[in-house]
């Protein structure tokens, strides 16, 4: 079994805060390992009906724990009424720990009726990470990005096009049909595929509707319910107000490489797709480090862009770039960037950086480093270095 450390830290100081902490993350990602994983735990999966016999009385199951004690109960949205047994958890027996896990954030389906605002903290378990794959006994970037951040297909000698297109059936069926009630099977899964083709570009619901042959209400319902269960992630656009700013266009990435990788047809890592797929790393890892901040993207109306943003506040704002060789810098965008917003740090995010040093670029300082010595975030935990 492979440890992930960084996680269960994170799930550690999370249950430190709240007596319930909600993780998600798309199906096959790892939670239940995780959720074993825990030391002092006792386990229940939802998904069997002996579970959920159990938990039909939630006040007598809670009272029968060990307190203080900690509980995971995996799959929680197969429950009649998970909404009513975290309330009564977090209200009545505030000593016991409970991990819930589930495909899709908490307010995905109306089985959650109340919010447990104030009650909970949430952690979203993304693909496997550049900074975990070392523990993985990965150390090559093309194998990452062609076979994915599932456990189970980074470690498989090669990527399994089964594998992905059973995920794909499955992700349909036990996630958007049972929590979403979306029925059109052939217009959602090629809304889906279009979005994985599109991986990383620019948002542009008239042409996706068009292409997908759905009404242009029903796109932006479908891309809803893909952001809620995290098949997809939006990046919005950062402006600061200069009139040849992009201010409204967001970016969509797909969740993992491995699946943009399988739906693109592709066998192997081009040198023109390896920074491409990279960014989709840098964004994962900038989620698990700072998952408070909203990430952004900058462009202008000429092209010239900036992978992601930071707003720092007083501070500034923070550029990254993702890109393989850092040799590759161009510091041109980050000039034109810099004449409009000077305040900030600037960084090149590598992933065979073996320190992170400094250099200057036309009067710029610039920062180069793996994503997660990015500074400011959560702390990562020990990690061996790739």
């Amino acid at each position: 079994m492979i440890l992930r450390r960084a996680w269960i830290a994170a799930i550690e100081s999370l249950l430190e805060q709240k007596s319930v902490l909600w993780v998600s993350g798309v199906r096959r990602i790892g939670k239940t390992i995780l959720a074993k994983e825990l030391p002092d735990t006792e386990y229940f999966n939802c998904d069997l009906p002996s579970t959920r016999k159990q938990l039909e009385d939630p006040e007598f199951f809670l009272h029968n724990r060990a307190v203080p004690g900690r509980i995971v109960l995996d799959e929680i949205h197969r429950l009649d009424d998970p909404s009513s047994l975290l309330k009564i958890a977090a209200d009545e027996f505030p000593l016991l720990r409970i991990l819930a896990t589930g495909s899709s954030t908490l307010d995905a389906t109306r089985k959650f009726r109340d919010n447990l605002a104030g009650r909970k903290r949430m952690l979203l378990l993304t693909p496997v990470l550049w900074s975990e794959c070392a523990d993985f006994g990965i150390a090559d970037i093309d194998r990452r990005l062609l076979h994915g951040g599932f456990p189970e297909m980074l470690l498989a000698a090669a990527p399994d096009p089964a594998f992905f297109q059973e995920w794909l059936d499955s992700f349909y069926a036990r996630d958007i049909m049972e929590l979403f009630g979306i029925r059109n099977r052939i217009g959602f899964m090629s809304l889906l595929r279009l979005l994985l083709h599109r991986s990383g570009g620019l948002l542009d619901v008239t042409d996706l509707s068009k292409e997908s042959g759905l009404s242009r209400p029903t796109v932006l319902a479908h891309l809803e319910a893909l952001e809620t269960s995290h098949a997809i992630v939006r990046v919005a656009p950062w402006a600061g107000g200069g009139s040849r700013e992009i201010v409204r266009r967001p970016r969509m990435y797909g969740f993992d490489t491995g699946i943009v990788a399988h739906v693109r047809g592709w066998r192997d890592i081009r040198d023109t797709d390896r920074g491409h797929l990279w960014e989709h790393l840098v964004l994962d890892e900038l989620r698990f480090r700072f998952p408070d901040v909203a990430f952004r993207y900058w462009r202008d109306k000429s092209g010239r862009e900036i992978d992601f943003v930071i707003d720092r506040g007083p501070g500034g704002v923070d550029t990254i770039e993702a890109i393989i060789p850092p040799d590759a810098f161009s510091p041109q965008n980050l000039k034109v960037f810099r004449s409009l917003y000077p305040a900030g740090r600037n960084y090149v995010v590598s992933p065979h950086v073996k320190k992170p040093y400094s250099l200057k670029r036309n009067g710029m300082e610039v920062t180069i480093c793996r994503p997660h010595e990015i500074p400011g975030g959560r702390d990562p935990g020990r990690r061996r270095g790739v």
